[in-house]
This record gives structure tokens, C-alpha cells and sequence, in this order.
């Protein structure tokens, strides 16, 4: 069973704005875009030394702009990461026992990190980058067996404040898709994306995706009610029925929890819902993803998100004294 945890070291994937819109709270990485590198490394240190002690066996890194890569060293912001200083890191993370998965969104809707290239979308420049990015971010994490690509809420609603905003639709979002899993198959990983696509187009997505990639749906409330055959759902309600739903259709799962709303115990009752109704050999795991930054301000949310994912991987484990 994996135990993944989400932890953002690049965080320019909420705004392509350089300052917050009159009102909103001043938040790198949120509501305006950051020029230098937000994590901090010492809160880095202690939530992943707390996720290893928690019983977390996977680390998906949304890596960003945080990392000045060597096939487009321009997409990173002041402070970010020398691949050697990643490899390093990589290491330190697996003698902790976490095993370290990278991502990249490439979700219209989350891809300011990659600089001019996000307003390049589906060009000829734009799939050489993607290729060079996710083939040299194969090589650092040393092959890993699955790789993270994203591709959530690319919709209009999620990109108002932006100054830039394109949506991909119909088959050329299923073009752009089908070219990043081809990369991610070439570089001997397994693609794995973010399911909500699923929730707005379902015949389309269903039809149309394939069964090798990965999906973590995700549902962050604390009502599990209703019915796989219920029609029309009601988004923002609904969304834990699209376990039934992956599931009818024979797709490999990590259903992903959060704190998100101050929702604690999420996580534990995604567990309890996809356990009961998602085959074993198609349940891979779970994800517990705070949607923070880490940083000192964030800190004591990563550290009560892991508390109750140490909880649940108690209770599941069968072990009653720890957590």
C-alpha cells in the first residue's frame, strides 16, 4: 500500500499576476507569482523527517520552478535547486525510507512555472520543452516508476485572476495529453494525472484515457453519501462518487485526501469509502495533499495534516500504540 504525501517545493502554479489583485492576501505562489525560491529548507527537513516517522512511504514533489534544470536553466527563479543539489536531496529522502516521485503540471491552469512556455501552449516549441523537461527529470530521479504530470482544472473558472488565460479542449487536450504520456512511457515511468477531467466530461474520459495511467481522484469534504448512478451530479459535492466511477472502468487508483477546509478527517474517511468499494489489485494507495507551501507560516498545517495521516496508517496497519 503506498502512503504518498503532496509537497510543493516550486509553488508558481496559482497565478501568473507579479502581485495580488486589491484585496487578496499577499501569498507567493497563491495569489501573485514568486521571483525567488519559497521553500524553506529547514521546514522542508522537518515535515519530510515527520512523514518517514508517520509511516509515509512516498514523496510526490511538484518541483516547479524550484529547480534550475539543465535543458532550460531560464525557468528558474532566484534560490532554485542545482540538479546536484536535487540528486543530494533525492538521496536523503530514500535513506528515510520515503521513496521521492516527481511531478510537473502542465495543467493550463498551474503551468506559470514554466515561464514563457505557458503561453506557448501546444506549439512546436512547446512540446520540445515538455520533452526535454520530463526526460531530464526522469534521469535525476533515477528512473522512478511512476511521474506525476498534473493536468487538473484547466478551466476557465480556475484561471480568472489570471492575465493569461487558455483552455485546451475537446482533442487537443486529449492530443497534448496523449504527447506528455509518450514521454513519460520513453523515460520508463509510469504517467500518472490528477482525475477531475473526469467529472466534467466522463464519456469522453472514459473512452478516451488510457489504462495504464495512474489516477488520483480527489475529494476534500466530509459527506460520502449518494450513489454511483446519481444524475446530474453536483460538482464540489459529488466528486468522491468518481472512485465508482474509475473503478467500474478498470483504472488503477490513489485516491487523495486533504486538510484542505480544515476537513481532518478526510483522509480517513476516503479510506474507509475506496477500501469498500475499489478492488485491492486496482487500489494502490492513498495521497494526503495539504495545498500549502512549506515554509515556516505553513508549518503547523503540515504538521497536523501528517498527524492525521499517521492516524489512519496506524488504524490500517493494524497498529493501535503508535501515531
Amino acid at each position: 500500500m503506498m502512503w504518498s504525501y503532496l509537497i510543493h517545493l516550486g509553488v508558481n502554479m496559482w497565478s501568473d499576476r507579479d502581485e495580488p489583485l486589491p484585496g487578496e492576501p499577499s501569498l507567493p505562489g497563491v495569489t501573485f507569482r514568486t521571483t525567488r525560491l519559497a521553500t524553506h529548507k529547514a521546514v522542508w527537513d522537518e515535515v519530510t523527517h515527520e512523514l518517514a516517522k508517520a509511516g509515509f512511504t512516498h514523496l510526490v514533489i511538484d518541483l516547479g520552478e524550484a529547480i534550475r534544470y539543465e535543458s532550460h536553466p531560464e525557468l528558474a527563479v532566484d534560490g532554485a535547486w542545482s540538479t546536484d543539489q536535487l540528486r543530494t536531496e533525492l538521496a536523503r529522502l530514500r535513506e528515510l525510507g520515503l521513496t521521492p516521485i516527481p511531478k510537473l503540471n502542465f495543467s493550463a491552469s498551474h503551468d506559470t512555472w514554466l515561464g514563457p512556455y505557458s503561453r506557448q501552449l501546444s506549439t512546436p516549441v512547446y512540446y520540445e520543452v515538455v520533452a526535454d523537461l520530463i526526460a531530464e527529470v526522469a534521469e535525476l530521479f533515477d528512473s522512478p516508476e511512476y511521474f506525476h504530470l498534473g493536468m487538473d482544472e484547466e478551466t476557465d473558472g480556475h484561471q480568472q485572476r489570471y492575465q493569461y488565460a487558455v483552455i485546451r479542449r475537446r482533442e487537443l487536450w486529449w492530443h497534448d495529453l496523449e504527447f506528455m504520456l509518450d514521454c513519460t512511457r520513453k523515460a520508463g515511468a509510469r504517467p500518472w494525472v490528477w482525475s477531475d477531467a473526469a467529472w466534467h466530461h466522463p464519456e469522453d474520459y472514459y473512452t478516451k484515457m488510457p489504462k495504464d495511467v495512474l489516477q488520483s481522484n480527489w475529494y476534500y469534504g466530509l459527506w460520502f453519501g449518494g450513489n454511483e448512478l446519481d444524475r446530474p451530479r453536483v460538482l464540489n459535492r459529488d466528486h468522491h462518487l468518481a472512485y465508482l466511477d474509475l473503478e467500474d472502468h478498470g483504472y488503477d487508483q490513489v485516491p487523495t485526501g486533504s486538510s484542505w477546509h480544515n476537513a481532518w478527517d478526510n483522509l480517513d474517511l476516503t479510506v474507509d469509502y475506496c477500501q469498500e468499494r475499489v478492488a485491492p489489485e486496482r487500489l494502490l494507495g492513498f495521497m494526503q495533499a495539504p495545498w500549502v507551501m512549506t515554509t515556516a507560516n505553513d508549518l503547523d498545517t503540515h504538521l497536523r495534516t501528517i498527524e492525521m495521516g499517521a492516524r489512519t496508517i496506524a488504524r490500517i496497519n493494524g497498529d493501535t500504540t503508535s501515531a
